[in-house]
């Protein structure tokens, strides 16, 4: 049973489900669209095969998954974690007496743990211990604000008992209505569900001060009573009040009390100043450490200096200086205030708060704060004063002042804000604009043929949509489905496109599979292949990287195939062959010989190279050098018949030239004098060719002789030279052909041109040996009528043979070149010698100038070097001028109107010979001059040119 479904499918499918995010064509839409695919909420299952494909595709757009996939494997590994703090949380919360560093314990010890606290349910229980612990700590405050509150009670009673009953009878209601407010206030305190959960020592510190309260309340009630009927009744008993029994007393019409007399008295007994200092030191201390608290707006800290200060004054007050008490009674009201240490401490924050306000609007120049950053801060600043307010009493004046500040300060927010909300409907209007632009772009090309120009207008449509401006999130998400839904409209016949030629190249990816698996590698068919895939990909573009990685799945069977082939014929080609071989000997003797610089050795070797390459096997190595014996010389009056031809100087070299696509060396470019027998101007290293007819293995004894150390064949009787004359039959050498040309012809003249004289265009004059054509006897076409097209270029070299020949061909060329420069220079050098010493024994041979120069011009120049100087001026520069214009070279500028003379009157005298054709009797006559150096400089610039042509 097979399965229908494949990898391609299962692709697709996941392409579907995502909304297309695989065969977006940008990382950006991918994840956009794994995002709204997201948003939906899918299982899990389908997120993590989703994420497993397009991981491997773009991790740019795989980042949403796997942020997903760890989203959910941390909230199952959380629920866990949740289920148990949150049977903690409800055991904390159903204790009657709540510990507050229990509660504050359990937040710690879960976020350490892990928990989900910003989730439900422990965000929920997190809000409810919070709450609990605020109450606790808000209950212990009131409590300790209540204690403060009755002893301030006190105090009223106690002051008011120092003044007229009067006033204290004015006072009165205000003082039952209070104490009568702060038991309820006190019962209400105990009655709260917090109650129980505060410390122990709150519970006796509060009764303690409602049953002081009650005391002192009805004490001062009583006497008050006492006072109102004895100011009634003048029987009436006095209050037990000094203050108020005095004032009875004088409005009865009597006198004060008047204090006993001191003899009366019992004398109070004297106490040691020493124990008076400490007592005064120790109530002193005290003092200082609560006007300190009190002056830093420390409540709770204050509340236990006046605790402390109490409690030292009970002990050493009747040890204290009247001063030193009225500060103490003076500190603890100010510090017994019930919301005074509050008040400072908020007026403080607000005093600073203020002066943040206004200075919003104060800054620097290039400082001010821009509309967002205003409004943040404002927020901030108004969210501390709600703070404040909570911690004390209103200031109304402070809070004035900051008001102002802050709608002053937020102008600059508002006028943000207009241009933020004028920017976001320019904003929404461009991109409503592009939404219905680019639905009506898709309805005028739903049938596009150019694909590459359709996706590329739908990148500069996302490019427009992303670049459209900030708008409010409300208004993006509107905005953003029609924008996906109009988009994907216009994408669709793109995308058809893509999935259809994905299909196709999936075709050709198996077809070059098959190809690639053939025995045979077809060419024609992996080249057709190729141009199909080309087209493909130029027709329909991909994303880049599945583009790619369908093009190294296509090309993969191909290469490999390739490789397969490439293997097989290194491994043929591995074993080299005897003919490899001996042109790898050759070419590294002819190596050798590049590195002597001897002209004669090198040109040996490229003869011996070139037989190697032909296939001609190379004669075995001699034994001694004794063993070769040279023979019979050539005779001087011509070659003989039959043997061998007499090549000129320079002209094998010429031939390996031309033969390499190069041009010969310029000192192999002489020809033999006309007046010099060949036998005579050929050295007898030079390559000697078999003559037509001829074995192409033979050679001669003095050919052996001088190519040593190539030995010789063994010797054949040597024929009758026969000496050349006129009238015989031999290629050339009638009277109704011309001869063969030498080295110094016309382009096209050379023995190995493409063409000889005569002959047609292209086609190439055999040398003496060739094979001719296939089947074809030497020195004739295919029935020996006609000469050979191509020369027999010998058996197929390896890679490793051909190159070595190829490069050992070029250096040996170079430096032939290097030395024929070389020897150029020296013969110029020593004309030039030789003309400024008037000695002719220095001036070179003909062969060391070349064969631009005659032995008659030689021997002319060498008459004028050793003659004396002449005194002809006028003809030595006519010469140096002829000499220039026949070399071509430019004339000093002081000679230039002399020239121009000498060209019109060579105008005028049209059946003289041209420069070009007398240059040498010209150098003759500027050698039979004086020497000057100016004169040298031209002659030399002359030659140099000259002697090369």
């Amino acid at each position: 049973m097979t399965s229908t479904s494949s990898k391609p499918h299962d692709i697709q499918s996941l392409d579907t489900l995502t909304g297309g995010a695989f065969t977006a064509p940008t990382s950006g839409e991918r994840a956009q669209r794994i995002r709204e695919w997201l948003a939906s909420n899918p299982a899990p299952e389908r997120v993590q095969d989703v994420f497993k494909e397009m991981s491997g595709r773009d991790k740019g757009a795989a980042r949403p998954l796997r942020e997903k996939l760890d989203e959910l494997r941390r909230a199952k590994d959380q629920e866990a974690i949740a289920v148990e703090w949150t049977h903690k949380a409800e055991a904390l919360l159903a204790q009657p007496k709540l510990n507050i560093a229990d509660a504050l314990a359990w937040q710690r010890d879960a976020a350490k743990a892990g928990a989900p606290l910003s989730r439900e349910p422990l965000a929920g229980f997190k809000l409810r211990l919070a709450e609990r612990v605020k109450g606790i700590e808000d209950l212990q405050h009131r409590a300790q604000v209540h204690r403060e509150a009755a002893v301030l009670l006190a105090q009223r009673f106690e002051v008011l008992s120092t003044k007229s009953w009067r006033d204290a009878q004015a006072a009165e209601e205000a003082l039952r209505a209070d104490v009568a407010h702060w038991q309820q206030q006190a019962a209400e305190i105990t009655a709260d569900g917090n109650w129980s959960s505060l410390d122990a020592r709150f519970a006796p510190q509060l009764e303690s001060s409602k049953a002081q309260l009650l005391v002192v309340s009805d004490a001062f009630h009583g006497a008050l009573a006492q006072a109102q009927a004895a100011a009634a009744d003048a029987a009436a008993p006095l209050p037990p009040v000094p203050v108020w029994a005095d004032e009875l007393r004088i409005a009865r019409g009597g006198a004060p009390e008047v204090a006993p007399v001191a003899a009366q008295k019992p004398a109070a007994p004297k106490v040691d100043p020493e124990k008076r200092a400490a007592a005064q030191d120790a109530v002193q201390a005290a003092l200082v450490k609560l006007e300190q608290e009190t002056a830093e707006g420390h409540g709770k800290a204050s509340a236990g200096a006046a605790a402390a200060l109490r409690a030292v004054l009970k002990e050493h007050g009747r040890l204290v200086d009247a001063p030193l008490e009225a500060r103490v009674h003076a500190a603890l009201v100010a510090a017994g205030e019930l919301e005074g240490w509050q008040r400072w401490s908020a007026d403080k924050v607000r005093e600073e708060l203020v002066a943040k306000a206004e200075g919003l609007l104060k800054r620097p120049e290039g400082q001010a704060l821009g509309g967002r950053k205003m409004q943040e801060t404002l927020r901030s600043l108004r969210e501390q004063w709600k703070q404040s307010d909570q911690g004390g009493v209103p200031n109304h004046a402070l809070w004035k002042r900051f008001d102002e500040a802050c709608n002053e300060a937020h102008k600059v927010v508002e006028a943000w804000l207009e241009k933020v909300r004028a920017d976001a409907a320019e904003h929404r209007a461009q991109r409503v604009a592009l939404i219905e632009e680019v639905k009506a772009w898709a309805a005028e090309h739903a049938q596009a043929s150019d694909l590459k120009a359709h996706n590329r207008a739908l990148h500069q449509f996302a490019d427009r949509w992303r670049d459209a401006g900030h708008v409010g999130e409300k208004v993006f998400a509107e905005l953003q489905t029609q924008w996906t839904e109009v988009f994907g409209a216009a994408r669709a016949p793109f995308e058809a496109a893509q999935k259809a030629s994905v299909e196709r190249r999936q075709a050709m990816i198996a077809e070059a599979a098959e190809l690639g698996a053939a025995p045979m590698l077809r060419i024609d068919a992996v080249k057709a292949l190729q141009q199909r895939w080309q087209a493909e990909a130029q027709s329909v573009p991909l994303d880049r990287r599945h583009e790619q990685k369908m093009w190294d799945a296509f090309r993969a069977p191909i290469d490999e195939a390739f490789n397969r082939k490439s293997a097989e014929r290194e491994k043929a080609s591995a074993a080299m062959s005897e003919h490899d071989r001996h042109v790898l000997n050759a070419s590294k003797a002819l190596e050798a010989a590049n590195s002597t610089g001897d002209a004669q050795k090198i040109r040996a070797a490229v003869a011996q190279l070139e037989a190697a390459m032909r296939g001609e096997a190379p004669p075995p190595a001699p034994k001694t050098a004794a063993a070769v014996e040279p023979t019979q010389p050539a005779q001087a009056d011509g070659p003989a018949v039959g043997a061998t031809e007499v090549v000129a100087p320079g002209q094998a070299a010429a031939e390996f030239s031309e033969s390499a696509g190069q041009s010969p060396a310029p000192e192999d470019a002489e020809a033999a004098p006309a007046d010099v027998p060949a036998e005579v101007a050929a050295p007898a290293a030079d390559l000697i060719a078999p003559a037509d007819g001829a074995d192409p293995s033979a050679r001669s004894d003095a050919d052996a002789t001088e190519t040593s150390p190539t030995p010789a064949a063994p010797p054949k009787p040597s024929p009758k030279p026969v000496i050349a004359v006129r009238g015989d039959d031999r290629p050339g050498n009638k009277k109704a052909e011309p001869a063969p040309s030498g080295r110094g012809g016309k382009f096209g003249d050379r023995r190995d041109s493409r063409g000889a004289p005569g002959a047609r265009p292209g086609e190439r004059t055999p040398r003496a040996g060739d094979r001719g054509d296939r089947g074809a006897p030497a020195g004739g076409g295919r029935f020996g009528d006609r000469p050979p097209r191509f020369e027999d270029r010998g058996p197929r070299l390896g890679d490793a043979a051909f190159r070595a020949q190829r490069e050992a061909l070029e250096r040996a060329d170079l430096a032939l070149r290097k030395l024929a420069a070389q020897a150029h220079g020296e013969a110029l050098t020593q004309v030039l010698g030789a003309w400024e010493k008037r000695d002719a024994a220095q001036l070179p041979s003909v062969q060391e100038l070349g064969r631009a120069v005659t032995p008659a011009v030689r021997t002319s120049w060498s008459q004028a070097v050793g003659s004396a100087p002449s005194a002809q001026a006028n003809d030595a520069a006519e010469a140096l001028l002829r000499l220039e214009m026949a070399a071509e070279v430019p004339t000093p500028a002081e000679q230039l109107e002399a020239r121009r003379a000498l060209q019109l009157k060579l105008l005028t005298r049209r059946g003289d010979p041209a420069p070009a054709q007398t240059w040498g009797q010209d150098a003759g006559k500027v050698l039979a001059a004086p020497h000057d150096a100016a004169s040298a400089r031209r002659l030399q610039n002359a030659l140099k040119a000259l002697l090369r042509k």
